[in-house]
């Protein structure tokens, strides 16, 4: 049994829908979520930038004592490597493998679609997980980097004309290449799922990240013994950290709904 909480970093906000998978399926865990929304989106900057940033985001995470730490930003998740992974002192989860192995196995014609960020597509880190998973699915990808921007100023309603043309132009590559399976490889993806079905039809499941990151999560606290211990009294409250000033509250209640509950804290950029 251990108390400490679970760290969380993403981007920006996007990691707050692990952040909801994981308070429904881990009730007991306390989560320290750090939001880098100063320097979002995460998706256009080089790999070294994006290693820099992973160590200052993780570090921070460490430095509240937190015995394991996911990474809920596909970007992140597709850029680091094994180097820096064992190097940290507490288990690590990313958002890839768990995701991909979910496509794989949903996929009926063997034919998987991937859409994220230009980063995550440009890594190949989904598609190379899914051959890992069955090389006979085949994998194809598009990157949506103006879903993040559109998802975190409210245009999210299943009808909105905007996000609806621009997924539109989007998807149709992805409809194009016959697939019936669609990785939602963005932690934003997610909250526009309707308008993604919408647009592709009811013929293509959709594999949401987080849902296979928390059952990750909880495999390995199972299995290293760092599960906390039933906590008659409800679920603890949870810390979240943002590194610029933002309209915290209403875009957590788009990303979280009801489980959203803790303190929300402005974090220096550069004290990280």
């Amino acid at each position: 049994m251990d108390t400490r909480p679970i760290g969380v970093f993403d981007s920006g906000l996007g990691g707050l829908t692990v952040v909801k998978q994981l308070k429904a399926l881990l009730p007991s865990e306390q989560i320290v979520y750090f939001g880098d929304t100063a320097r979002v989106p995460y998706g256009t900057r080089s790999r070294s930038t994006l290693m820099t940033y992973a160590g200052q985001d993780s570090g921070f995470l460490l430095r509240q004592g937190v015995k394991l730490i996911v990474a809920a930003c596909g970007t992140i998740s597709s850029t680091v490597d094994d180097s820096f992974i064992r190097a940290l002192p507490v288990p690590y989860c990313g958002v890839i493998e768990h995701t991909a192995a979910a496509a794989a196995a949903a996929t009926r014609v063997g034919k998987v679609g991937i859409i994220g960020t230009t980063a995550t597509v440009n890594s190949g880190s989904f598609a190379r997980a899914i051959h890992r998973c069955d090389p006979k699915v085949t994998a194809v990808a598009r990157a949506c980097p103006l879903f993040v921007p559109l998802v975190e100023n409210g245009y999210i309603q299943p009808n909105d004309p905007v996000t609806t043309l621009v997924a539109q132009d989007y998807l149709s590559f992805i409809r194009e290449k016959g697939v019936d399976t669609l990785i939602l490889g963005c932690t934003h993806f997610p909250i526009l799922a309707p308008v993604i079905s919408r647009v592709l039809g009811d013929g293509v499941t959709l594999i949401d990240p987080g849902v296979y990151t928390a059952r990750q999560v909880a495999q390995i606290l199972n299995e290293q013994h760092l599960a906390a211990p039933y906590r008659g009294d409800g679920q603890p409250a949870d810390a979240y950290y943002i590194t610029d000033q933002s309209d915290f509250q209403s875009v957590a209640s788009i990303f979280m709904g009801d489980a959203f509950c803790g303190q929300v804290q402005t974090v220096d950029v550069n004290d990280l």
